[in-house]
């Protein structure tokens, strides 16, 4: 008898109800295979792995519910729509019509992808998490050749370019930055929006080859839905700070290639003016409550408000003019980042990497990455400027604290600042104090470039650098200081009485290890007469041995006591377990073995590194 007989024609059960394949799938929406993968990435509909894969493992399985929800979606008929009109066109050139040729690619159907960001978002956290791979994306396009012909549309790689230097200027302004770290793929950051933490890398500024190993046209529909992601999330992010959206940008700095810095100065001009207009509208409120003694006072107010707002009205125009304008006038031009008027609402972070430039002034040479130092630097509280056209001041300005340079020699020195490799900048924002300059001075190999993403105490490695800027955080802390009320003479009575009780506990320590080694060679004794071993040869034994033998022996006797004991206890311990708990158990310890010889390999590396550098010092 069968286990289970389904006639034909009855409904399906169990993974052939909850699964459909790709190619069933496609049949069944109507659509080509190139629309359906389109439709699935911006929907976010992705594929499944079914316990029991009912027509195979070789196939690709989606939920019945979610090709049912693709079934429903307008945006399959607009993708219809544009399928007609590509064969409209087509057959329009082919019988040589070009005026309804033309009139057809003049009038193309068009969609909008405003409803599926608030269908996969609800909430503007949601969002925020998932913004990761947005960034990278956004910058990965940002960094490519804007060239006609290509397979990307100049169109589309101006239109990255400007999300990424808003999203900048955003982090900027806020001081959100966090972390970052240069790697081989490009520069890691990490800022915190919000309460999320949000990390992606940047492409580094080198000349981008687009290879035919890549599928742009995947991409391009993930990079579709980005960008109109980005574009709500910063508009958004600018009116939680009182800054108007799409900014509006100098369109001489624009020319010059410097939107980031337009646009730290659009929004620093932006919020006065708005937070003029906020007060404005609160005067014109609370007039109508009042007593008519006090309007008489008011409208004072008023007036007086209103001719703050136009002033910041027009500073904002002259801003936006940059011909207007002196160039080598620094208060005039560069304001990147001004005191917030909500300082008590900043957490501590924040005001740590508010305040890490302050009072700093740098100026990048033209050989260094001058996009990723004109972010990092505003977002920590320093003044920037580069070499070259549109630039906040010169490189004559006295003022100058650090000059960024990455080139041995140097046209004209100037004693009155520090010349540093660019590598000082993002250790000290990794280590959030200003570190010495000695070791990243030019010509100089800098010290290693640590990852801030890396825990040392979880790994169980601790580089030597980072004890050393372990310490220095210590001292900066001021960390290490006697308590308040104590003075010199009961500073060193409590040194002198924790060096007695150091000293007490060593004694006693000492005095426990010798009554256990004499418990322990009693306890020998014991076995050995019972086994019926002569005192006299076992004394004779013992003589001829050397002192460090008897050493060696006790030592090793000690150790595999405590190896055996170890490998008792886990005996006794997985005993108890059951098979679930036994196996993790044995998984977490390949793991702590694969760590251990990880940190044995690095510490063997760094000691080859030194005998190296030693062996070339001597040479």
């Amino acid at each position: 008898m069968q286990k289970h007989y389904r006639p034909a024609g009855k409904k399906k059960e169990g993974n052939a109800a909850k699964y459909i394949t790709r190619t069933k799938a496609v049949n069944y929406l109507q659509v080509s295979l190139a629309i359906f993968r389109k439709l699935c990435i911006l929907k976010g509909v992705f594929p499944r792995q079914p316990k029991k894969k009912v027509e195979g493992n070789h196939k690709t399985y989606y939920h019945t519910k979610d090709i049912a929800f693709l079934a429903h979606d307008p945006l399959i008929e607009k993708f219809r729509e544009i399928k007609v009109h590509r064969r409209k066109v087509k057959k329009a050139v082919a019988k040589k019509n070009r005026d309804l040729a033309d009139r057809l690619l003049n009038r193309p159907p068009t969609y909008k992808l405003d409803r599926l960001v608030l269908e996969r978002y609800p909430t503007f956290v949601d969002a925020l998490r998932d913004l990761d791979d947005c960034l990278t994306m956004v910058h990965l396009f940002a960094a490519l050749p804007a060239v006609d012909g290509e397979r990307v549309e100049v169109k589309r790689i101006h239109n990255c370019r400007r999300l990424s230097h808003e999203w900048q200027a955003y982090i900027s302004r806020t001081h959100s930055l966090r972390k970052t770290f240069i790697s081989v793929k490009g520069i890691y950051y990490q800022a915190e929006v919000q309460g999320q933490k949000i990390t992606w890398l940047t492409p580094h500024a080198l000349q981008q080859v687009l290879t035919d190993d890549v599928d742009f046209n995947v991409m391009l529909s993930f990079l579709e839905f980005y960008e109109t992601l980005l574009g709500f999330v910063n508009f958004k992010l600018y009116h939680s700070i009182n800054v108007n959206y799409p900014p509006i940008l100098d369109p001489r700095l624009e020319a010059l290639a410097a939107e980031l810095y337009a646009l730290c100065r659009y929004m620093s001009a932006g919020s006065r003016r708005m937070i003029g207009n906020s007060q404005t509208d609160e005067v014109m409120e609370d007039k109508d409550e009042k007593s008519k003694a006090e309007e008489v006072i008011k409208e004072e107010k008023v007036v007086k408000n209103k001719a703050s707002s136009k002033a910041d009205e027009s500073e904002l125009r002259l801003a936006q003019l940059q011909h207007q304008l002196p160039t080598n006038e620094p208060g005039a031009l560069m304001n990147l980042v001004e005191e917030s008027t909500a300082d008590d609402a900043d957490d501590d972070d924040t005001k740590d990497c508010k305040g890490l430039f302050k009072n700093l002034k740098f100026y990048l040479s033209r050989e260094v990455p001058r996009e990723s130092l004109l972010f990092i630097i505003p977002a920590f509280g320093g003044t920037v400027s580069w070499e070259g056209e549109g630039a906040p001041f010169k490189e004559i300005d006295e003022d100058i604290t650090h000059q960024i340079v990455d080139r041995p020699t140097q046209s004209h020195v100037f004693l009155s600042r520090e010349y540093v490799q660019p590598q000082w900048v993002f250790d000290c924002v990794n280590a959030r104090i200003i570190l010495p300059t000695e070791g990243y001075l030019v010509g100089r190999v800098p010290p290693p470039h640590l990852s801030p993403f890396v825990d040392n105490d979880a790994e169980g490695y601790m580089p030597e650098y980072a004890e050393t800027i372990k310490r220095l955080q210590a001292a900066a802390r001021n960390e290490v200081l006697p308590l308040p009320g104590i003075g010199d003479e009961d500073l060193d009575n409590s040194l002198v009485a924790a060096m007695m009780d150091r000293t007490a506990s060593n004694e006693a320590a000492e005095k426990k290890r010798k009554l256990e080694m004499l418990e322990k060679q009693y306890i020998d004794e014991l076995k050995k007469e019972i086994d019926g071993v002569a005192f006299s040869s076992l004394s004779n034994k013992e003589a001829d041995k050397s002192p460090n033998a008897k050493d060696d022996t006790q030592s090793d006797r000690e150790e595999d006591a405590s190896k055996q004991e170890e490998d008792d206890d886990d005996d006794i311990g997985t005993a108890l377990m059951s098979r679930k708990q036994r196996g993790l158990y044995k998984a977490m310890k390949m793991g702590k073995e694969k760590k251990k010889e990880k940190v044995e390999l690095l510490k063997k590396r760094k000691k080859n590194a030194d005998s190296g550098a030693s062996s070339k010092k001597r040479h």
